[in-house]
């Protein structure tokens, strides 16, 4: 865990706050996310950093969607002055900067249910069993423009890797890359995705916590470009009906504690490269993968992406080639670096500090009980039949977030996983948005059913 006491913290502390003063920056962002991993955001003056890294800076904690209720509702922010950048979209005379920050409780402990926190606490957990957890998310999203009436279409017609000169969304895909750099986020692959509208962009790996920093900066970025240039940029599962959604496919990998050794490798190449540890890991996340779905896949909307035909998993299998299960091996070639395996039911809508603590914990579990993933499952498990799956033992992901919610509620392993305040105050707020999900009427249902019946 981080110690804002110690030497190293106070020796970035006080490099953050020169360049603060030597950039002249005015006023300084304090973001953290609530419990859904909607970012949340307030502006102090720069004149006063040095007295909230000492002393934190106070807010309403009730207010924040899954923190605390309104008797229990003072709560602290810390920045964590190695997420300091300057925010590259302001111009030089009205500069801002930012600071992703840990949330305190007034007698200044960790507040157990911040997402951040639960996500180092798993991180803890891997390093006292001597590893690191490294993972690389891919994220889609959609660029939207609404029309009159304020319904959102795609923005343009093009489809998978399609490149055309004057492209409008390579040159948004451009600029948030280019933002994406003040933040240290180094880009290694940006395309237009299978869908209308649909984009993807994909950084480079890190340890799990930086890694999660990223991903919400990210998603900020995405949105900050396309407001400028009179868009919207969506993180939505399925905003479309007939067309691929939004995935967050996510590449892990498990090392050894100091980052030196990637522990999935193996010489063994009638294994794939794959160590028995990469396998256990599989096993695990196969083992508690309808447990974790309320968390990786987090909206009502998102069981509209995780449906047969549209490149999304619905059942719970592994393979190397084959991108129809839950979990699949890429090809890395044989180098050591690159051993990773990747889960592809998670989606870009959810926390992503949440889900990378669900996954690298029911990795760990694997690893700590030899689950075995058995073998990989090669054939399209879309044109399975029932008979085939049960025979497999491939069972599917929950259908709705009502039976993830139910899946998950009655798990131990959730429980421990996030922590009891974090499980409980999750499944409310969820319970919540399933209820003002099953309570609506939808234009589908008036068009189908109101002269009808």
């Amino acid at each position: 865990m981080r110690n804002f006491k110690n030497a190293v913290w106070r020796g970035k502390v006080t490099e953050v706050v020169k360049k603060i003063k030597e950039a002249q920056i005015k006023f300084v962002r304090l973001q953290f996310t609530d419990i859904n991993g909607i970012l949340k955001s307030l502006a102090v003056s720069a004149k006063n950093i040095e007295s909230i890294f000492e002393n934190g800076q106070s807010f309403d904690g009730s207010s924040i969607t899954g923190y605390r209720p309104i008797e229990e509702s003072d709560m602290v922010l810390f920045p964590d002055p190695t997420t300091f950048a300057e925010l590259p979209w302001r111009p030089k005379e009205r500069s801002s900067c930012r600071l992703i920050c840990d949330v305190y409780t007034p007698d200044y402990k960790r507040f157990d249910a911040d997402p951040r926190y639960v996500l180092e606490r798993a991180l803890e957990k891997l390093r006292d069993a001597g590893m690191g957890y490294m993972c690389a998310p891919e994220l889609e999203f959609f660029f939207v423009k609404e029309d009159s009436g304020g319904a959102p279409s795609p923005i343009d017609m093009a489809g998978y890797f399609d490149y055309h000169p004057g492209d409008l969304t390579d040159d948004l895909r451009r600029e948030i890359a280019d933002f994406a750099e003040a933040f240290d986020i180094e880009i290694e692959i940006s395309h237009h995705e299978v869908a209308t509208g649909q984009n993807e962009i994909d950084f480079k790996y890190d340890e799990g916590l930086v890694t999660a920093d990223r991903a919400i900066t990210m998603k900020m970025v995405t949105k900050v470009v396309a407001a400028k240039n009179g868009y919207l940029a969506t993180y939505m599962p399925k905003p479309f009906f007939g067309v691929n959604g939004s995935g967050m496919h996510t590449h892990q990998s498990f090392w050894t504690s100091d980052f030196k050794k990637n522990l999935c490798y193996s010489e063994d190449e009638s294994k794939g490269y794959m160590s028995d540890l990469a396998r256990y890991a599989i096993g695990g996340q196969l083992a508690h993968g309808r447990e974790m779905s309320a968390v990786l896949a987090s909206w009502p909307n998102s069981y509209k992406r995780l449906v047969p035909g549209y490149e999304a998993p619905v059942y719970i299998a592994w393979a190397h080639k084959n991108r129809s299960p839950l979990i699949r091996v890429p090809n890395f070639g044989g180098r050591k670096s690159a051993a990773r395996f990747e889960i592809r039911c998670p989606d870009p809508a959810g926390n992503p500090y949440l889900q990378f603590a669900v996954l690298c914990l029911a990795a760990l579990d694997g690893i700590k009980r030899k689950i075995d993933p058995g073998p990989p499952t090669e054939l399209n498990v879309y044109k399975m039949n029932y008979e085939e799956r049960r025979t497999k033992k491939i069972v599917a992901l929950p259908e709705s977030l009502k039976e993830a919610l139910d899946e998950m509620e009655k798990s131990n392993f959730m429980k421990e996983a996030l922590g009891e305040t974090a499980f409980e105050n999750y499944l409310s707020v969820k319970r919540k948005e399933w209820d003002l999900y099953r309570t609506q009427v939808t234009n589908w249902e008036v068009e189908r059913y109101i002269r009808r019946l």
